[in-house]
């Protein structure tokens, strides 16, 4: 009985290592294409966040959005208005990533606490003038 278990296992071990082995090439094609494809085109989303900051009271501190590059593409930063509110950090399509400060303990939600220290080309993208 044992051996003819052995048998079978061996049988199905080929067959699977055939199966993963054929599906390598279509794997690496499919990383390969996805790779290649362009960031999506979210330029006009930044400008609806600004649109959306104007319509609320003037902050005190003003609002304000920077650009940072951050774990390999780019992502805005929002302020908020005033004390123990999280500071928002967005991704090109205004997608939450996190919240890297701001909040009751000024430490953000916790997600992103390395936010600061790796983040790179700090522009200022827009200050609510008014």
């Amino acid at each position: 009985m044992p051996a003819l278990f052995l048998i079978f296992a061996m049988r199905n071990l080929r067959i699977f290592c055939w199966a993963v082995a054929s599906s390598l090439p279509l794997l690496a094609f499919q990383c390969g294409s996805a790779a290649s494809e362009p960031a999506p085109d979210c330029a006009a989303s930044i400008q609806t966040k600004i649109a959306e900051l104007q319509t609320l009271p003037k902050g005190n501190p003003a609002y304000e959005i920077w650009q940072y590059a951050y774990q390999g593409r780019k992502v805005y930063l929002v302020t908020s208005s005033c004390c123990d509110q999280y500071i928002t950090l967005y991704d090109e399509c205004l997608n939450v990533l996190c919240a890297p400060s701001g909040g009751l303990t000024g430490k953000g939600d916790g997600r992103c606490p390395e936010f600061y220290q790796l983040s790179t080309d700090r522009q200022l993208v827009w200050r609510d003038p008014r």
